[in-house]
Protein backbone atom coordinates (compact mmCIF):
# COMPACT_ATOMS: atom_id res chain seq x y z
CA UNK A 1 0.00 0.00 0.00
CA UNK A 2 2.55 2.43 1.03
CA UNK A 3 4.75 1.59 -2.38
CA UNK A 4 1.46 2.13 -4.14
CA UNK A 5 1.27 5.68 -2.77
CA UNK A 6 4.83 6.80 -3.14
CA UNK A 7 4.05 5.47 -6.98
CA UNK A 8 1.36 8.04 -6.91
CA UNK A 9 3.08 11.03 -5.61
CA UNK A 10 5.77 10.09 -7.79
CA UNK A 11 3.72 10.22 -10.54
CA UNK A 12 2.02 13.81 -9.90
CA UNK A 13 5.44 15.17 -9.46
CA UNK A 14 6.94 13.70 -12.39
CA UNK A 15 3.51 15.13 -14.26
CA UNK A 16 4.10 18.60 -12.81
CA UNK A 17 7.31 18.98 -13.82
CA UNK A 18 6.38 18.11 -17.64
CA UNK A 19 3.27 20.43 -17.65
CA UNK A 20 5.82 23.03 -16.94
CA UNK A 21 6.12 23.48 -20.68
CA UNK A 22 2.51 23.80 -21.15
CA UNK A 23 2.29 26.76 -18.62
CA UNK A 24 4.98 28.83 -18.99
CA UNK A 25 6.05 27.86 -22.46
CA UNK A 26 8.61 25.49 -24.25
CA UNK A 27 12.01 26.23 -23.56
CA UNK A 28 13.88 26.28 -26.61
CA UNK A 29 17.84 25.43 -26.88
CA UNK A 30 20.02 28.79 -26.72
CA UNK A 31 22.68 29.24 -29.10
CA UNK A 32 24.98 28.11 -26.61
CA UNK A 33 23.61 24.84 -25.76
CA UNK A 34 23.26 24.20 -29.57
CA UNK A 35 27.17 25.30 -30.08
CA UNK A 36 28.28 23.28 -26.93
CA UNK A 37 26.68 20.44 -28.06
CA UNK A 38 27.33 20.34 -32.01
CA UNK A 39 31.12 20.47 -31.02
CA UNK A 40 30.88 17.27 -28.58
CA UNK A 41 28.94 15.65 -31.07
CA UNK A 42 31.69 16.46 -33.97
CA UNK A 43 34.94 15.33 -31.40
CA UNK A 44 32.85 12.18 -30.42
CA UNK A 45 32.35 11.55 -34.23
CA UNK A 46 35.82 12.11 -34.91
CA UNK A 47 37.27 9.88 -32.60
CA UNK A 48 35.22 7.28 -34.05
CA UNK A 49 35.69 7.92 -37.53
CA UNK A 50 40.15 8.55 -36.09
CA UNK A 51 39.59 5.05 -35.01
CA UNK A 52 41.66 3.12 -38.46
CA UNK A 53 45.15 3.91 -39.43
CA UNK A 54 44.07 2.91 -43.40
CA UNK A 55 45.34 4.95 -46.21
CA UNK A 56 43.53 6.97 -49.42
CA UNK A 57 45.06 5.85 -52.81
CA UNK A 58 44.86 10.01 -54.59
CA UNK A 59 45.80 10.67 -57.95
CA UNK A 60 44.00 9.91 -61.23
CA UNK A 61 46.79 9.72 -63.87
CA UNK A 62 47.51 5.77 -65.44
CA UNK A 63 51.21 6.95 -66.13
CA UNK A 64 51.83 7.92 -62.38
CA UNK A 65 51.72 6.16 -59.28
CA UNK A 66 48.84 7.40 -56.56
CA UNK A 67 49.71 9.26 -53.60
CA UNK A 68 48.67 7.85 -50.37
CA UNK A 69 47.14 10.36 -47.71
CA UNK A 70 46.36 8.93 -44.47
CA UNK A 71 42.59 8.69 -43.55
CA UNK A 72 42.80 10.70 -40.42
CA UNK A 73 44.30 13.95 -41.59
CA UNK A 74 41.96 13.23 -44.75
CA UNK A 75 39.42 15.78 -46.36
CA UNK A 76 37.39 12.76 -46.63
CA UNK A 77 37.14 11.61 -42.84
CA UNK A 78 36.07 15.50 -42.01
CA UNK A 79 33.29 14.97 -44.95
CA UNK A 80 31.84 11.75 -43.35
CA UNK A 81 32.17 12.73 -39.60
CA UNK A 82 29.65 15.70 -40.29
CA UNK A 83 27.43 13.87 -42.75
CA UNK A 84 24.42 13.87 -40.68
CA UNK A 85 25.84 15.30 -37.39
CA UNK A 86 22.88 17.05 -36.32
CA UNK A 87 20.85 14.03 -36.97
CA UNK A 88 22.97 12.49 -33.71
CA UNK A 89 20.73 15.39 -31.56
CA UNK A 90 17.77 13.70 -32.28
CA UNK A 91 19.23 10.84 -30.23
CA UNK A 92 18.77 13.63 -26.77
CA UNK A 93 15.97 13.84 -24.32
CA UNK A 94 14.85 16.55 -22.44
CA UNK A 95 14.75 16.20 -18.92
CA UNK A 96 12.45 18.49 -17.25
CA UNK A 97 13.75 18.52 -13.90
CA UNK A 98 16.95 20.43 -14.64
CA UNK A 99 17.66 24.15 -15.51
CA UNK A 100 20.95 24.45 -17.15
CA UNK A 101 22.21 22.73 -20.28
CA UNK A 102 22.51 19.38 -19.22
CA UNK A 103 18.57 19.13 -19.50
CA UNK A 104 19.69 18.30 -22.95
CA UNK A 105 21.00 14.18 -22.54
CA UNK A 106 21.94 11.76 -24.54
CA UNK A 107 19.28 8.18 -24.09
CA UNK A 108 16.05 7.96 -21.85
CA UNK A 109 15.83 10.19 -18.84
CA UNK A 110 15.73 8.79 -15.46
CA UNK A 111 12.47 10.08 -15.21
CA UNK A 112 10.74 8.37 -18.05
CA UNK A 113 12.59 4.61 -17.24
CA UNK A 114 10.61 4.87 -14.03
CA UNK A 115 7.73 5.89 -15.64
CA UNK A 116 7.85 3.40 -17.69
CA UNK A 117 8.37 0.45 -15.15
CA UNK A 118 5.60 1.50 -13.49
CA UNK A 119 3.45 1.15 -16.67
CA UNK A 120 4.94 -2.62 -17.11
CA UNK A 121 3.61 -3.45 -13.66
CA UNK A 122 0.48 -2.68 -14.86
CA UNK A 123 0.44 0.97 -12.95
CA UNK A 124 -1.66 3.44 -14.76
CA UNK A 125 0.01 6.70 -15.78
CA UNK A 126 -1.49 9.58 -17.34
CA UNK A 127 1.21 11.90 -18.34
CA UNK A 128 -1.06 14.23 -20.81
CA UNK A 129 0.53 12.72 -23.80
CA UNK A 130 -0.57 9.42 -25.59
CA UNK A 131 2.10 6.42 -23.83
CA UNK A 132 3.29 5.84 -28.02
CA UNK A 133 4.27 9.65 -27.78
CA UNK A 134 6.70 9.25 -24.85
CA UNK A 135 9.76 8.29 -26.47
CA UNK A 136 9.66 10.72 -29.57
CA UNK A 137 11.90 13.62 -29.90
CA UNK A 138 10.30 16.65 -28.23
CA UNK A 139 9.68 20.40 -29.75
CA UNK A 140 12.69 21.19 -27.61
CA UNK A 141 14.78 17.95 -29.33
CA UNK A 142 14.08 18.63 -33.15
CA UNK A 143 14.06 22.83 -32.47
CA UNK A 144 17.72 22.09 -31.50
CA UNK A 145 18.52 19.80 -34.70
CA UNK A 146 17.25 22.72 -36.77
CA UNK A 147 19.56 25.23 -34.89
CA UNK A 148 22.54 22.72 -35.11
CA UNK A 149 22.04 22.24 -38.88
CA UNK A 150 21.78 26.49 -39.26
CA UNK A 151 25.11 26.91 -36.94
CA UNK A 152 26.90 24.24 -38.89
CA UNK A 153 26.58 26.09 -41.98
CA UNK A 154 27.60 29.37 -40.60
CA UNK A 155 30.82 28.37 -38.91
CA UNK A 156 31.30 25.35 -41.61
CA UNK A 157 34.78 27.05 -43.15
CA UNK A 158 35.81 28.13 -39.40
CA UNK A 159 35.46 23.97 -38.46
CA UNK A 160 37.22 23.47 -41.20
CA UNK A 161 40.17 25.53 -39.76
CA UNK A 162 39.79 23.94 -36.61
CA UNK A 163 40.01 20.59 -38.31
CA UNK A 164 43.18 20.77 -40.51
CA UNK A 165 45.18 23.23 -38.49
CA UNK A 166 43.80 23.84 -34.75
CA UNK A 167 42.73 19.87 -33.37
CA UNK A 168 45.28 20.95 -30.31
CA UNK A 169 42.85 23.26 -29.26
CA UNK A 170 39.28 22.19 -28.38
CA UNK A 171 36.27 22.17 -30.66
CA UNK A 172 34.45 23.89 -27.60
CA UNK A 173 36.65 26.58 -27.47
CA UNK A 174 37.91 27.26 -30.45
CA UNK A 175 34.34 27.33 -32.31
CA UNK A 176 31.73 28.54 -29.56
CA UNK A 177 34.11 30.48 -26.83
CA UNK A 178 36.12 32.31 -29.63
CA UNK A 179 33.84 32.53 -32.64
CA UNK A 180 30.21 31.51 -32.93
CA UNK A 181 29.42 32.89 -28.69
CA UNK A 182 32.11 35.84 -29.08
CA UNK A 183 29.75 38.26 -27.88
CA UNK A 184 27.35 36.51 -26.20
CA UNK A 185 26.35 34.42 -23.04
CA UNK A 186 28.96 31.44 -22.72
CA UNK A 187 27.70 30.38 -19.34
CA UNK A 188 26.82 26.69 -20.48
CA UNK A 189 30.13 26.02 -21.43
CA UNK A 190 31.64 25.54 -18.24
CA UNK A 191 28.08 23.12 -17.43
CA UNK A 192 28.94 19.98 -16.45
CA UNK A 193 26.51 16.90 -17.25
CA UNK A 194 25.41 15.15 -13.70
CA UNK A 195 26.83 11.93 -12.68
CA UNK A 196 23.13 10.63 -11.24
CA UNK A 197 19.66 10.23 -12.91
CA UNK A 198 17.33 13.38 -13.21
CA UNK A 199 15.23 11.75 -10.37
CA UNK A 200 17.33 12.93 -7.59
CA UNK A 201 15.13 15.82 -6.79
CA UNK A 202 11.81 13.64 -7.23
CA UNK A 203 13.42 10.98 -4.81
CA UNK A 204 14.56 13.64 -2.44
CA UNK A 205 10.71 15.40 -2.22
CA UNK A 206 9.51 11.20 -2.04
Amino acid sequence: MILLIKSIVFILLIAKSLSTSTEDGVKYANKCEVCKILAQELEGRLLETGKTSEYLEIGYSIDLPKKKKEYKKSELRLVESLDGLCERILKYNIHKERTDSTRFAKGMSQTFQTLHGLVNKGVKVELGIPYELWDKPSVEITNMKTQCEDLLETYESDIEQWYFNDQAESLRSYLCKDRALKDSDQTCLDEASPSKGDTRQINQEL
